[in-house]
């Protein structure tokens, strides 16, 4: 990625870069000092404008990310970092936040593998329960916030085991009225944490359960060492998902079964909110007995007609077309590309692109 700021470059007459974070194709996250608060150091995240787009979309972007920071200054959540201020600079958006040190989850998970030992369960079951305070927290805003990438990378552990949810690149007010593309959304998540109907990046229905979807493949992760089949991957092949008892003997059956329900492929088969599922992870609430993509524990045989295609098939009906359709246009899009020296370029835009990309773990911040 080019044009990356510098060691010692001043944003704003004010933060002074100190290191490069991470970086992707949207933009770039730093650590920086704060020249008005000695010994305050912040993360300052870099929202790139699209080369791409017209100049109304990009003018639109600008408004959209304006309005976005707004929401994220009025938050005040123990696990969440606090946004401080945004501006702008050679038309290029700005976002300051705390700048929160220690690991991440994902290296924390990496570092237990390379161990060969698994987390245990009751501390990170400790973490996602903070976690899923500050989801509830977030959803409960007016407007709701939805976070759509949340997986281990983007969850902090500082001191005292207390996590941090960072990363606001994919944040969102949610409004099902607007139909305008949030464009500051470059993405649709991390794959192996991001729900099906999120595949469609701003042009599906996300709702909190998309969220939940997350907390649930993190848990996964965590407890397993493995990141999960993706729900492209789960779509196409329902034993794509591995059993995380069977990655994990020492997991108990009540954290597998909230794990599972989380991820259900149809949002209506998610727990209805994040206090549901950490009620189910307490087990305060019950789980479901069988479900299109919810493996019974072992030894229990499924009702009659419940089996995963013929249940998931005739209810999740949105998501076959709305998946059917995506992989239409991949398939237009590489005919395309075979024949485009031969014949003119027809209009076929890029939503293709989710469906088909590889499975990567991580991309950029």
């Amino acid at each position: 990625m080019t044009g990356l700021l510098s060691p010692g470059s001043v944003l704003h007459d004010r933060y002074r870069i100190e290191e490069l974070v991470g970086a992707g194709g949207g933009g770039a996250v730093y650590r920086a000092a704060d020249l008005r608060l000695a010994g305050r150091f912040t993360a300052v995240k870099e929202i790139r404008p699209d080369a791409a787009a017209s100049a109304a979309l990009r003018a639109d972007a600008r408004e959209q990310f304006r309005r976005e920071a707004t929401t994220l200054a009025r938050l005040d959540h123990p696990a969440l970092p606090k946004v401080s201020d945004y501006f702008d600079v050679d038309d290029t958006d700005y976002l300051v936040m705390d700048f929160v040190a220690g690991p991440d989850l994902r290296q924390v998970a990496a570092e237990a593998r390379s161990n060969g030992v698994f987390l245990q369960e009751e501390r990170v079951l400790d973490w996602m329960l903070q976690l899923l305070d500050a989801v509830a927290y977030l959803h409960d805003q007016d407007p709701i916030v939805l976070h759509r990438d949340i997986k281990p990378a983007n969850i902090k552990l500082m001191e005292r085991d207390r996590i941090k949810l960072v990363d606001f690149g994919l944040v969102k007010p949610l409004d099902p009225t607007d139909p305008r593309t949030l464009t500051m959304a470059r993405g649709i998540g991390s794959l192996p944490y991001t729900p099906l109907e999120q595949y469609a990046g701003d042009t599906g229905h996300t709702d909190p359960r998309s969220d939940l979807y997350g907390v649930g493949a993190t848990l996964y992760h965590l407890l397993t060492g493995m990141m999960p089949a993706t729900a492209q991957e789960r779509f196409l092949s329902p034993a794509a998902l591995v059993r995380p008892r069977r990655l994990n003997p020492e997991l108990s059956a009540l954290v597998e079964g909230a794990i599972l329900a989380a991820m259900a492929l149809h949002p209506d088969r998610r727990p209805a909110g994040a206090r549901q599922l950490a009620d189910q992870l307490r087990g305060r609430a019950p789980l479901p007995r069988v479900g299109a993509d919810v493996v019974l524990p072992e030894g229990q045989p499924a009702p009659r007609g419940s089996g995963r295609w013929s249940s998931g098939l005739a209810e999740n009906g949105g998501l076959l077309a709305l998946v059917a359709f995506l992989l239409v246009l991949a398939v237009l899009a590489t005919w395309q590309s075979q024949h485009g020296a031969r014949e003119p370029a027809t209009a076929v835009n890029g939503t293709a692109t989710a469906v088909s990309g590889s499975r990567s773990g991580e991309p950029g911040p």
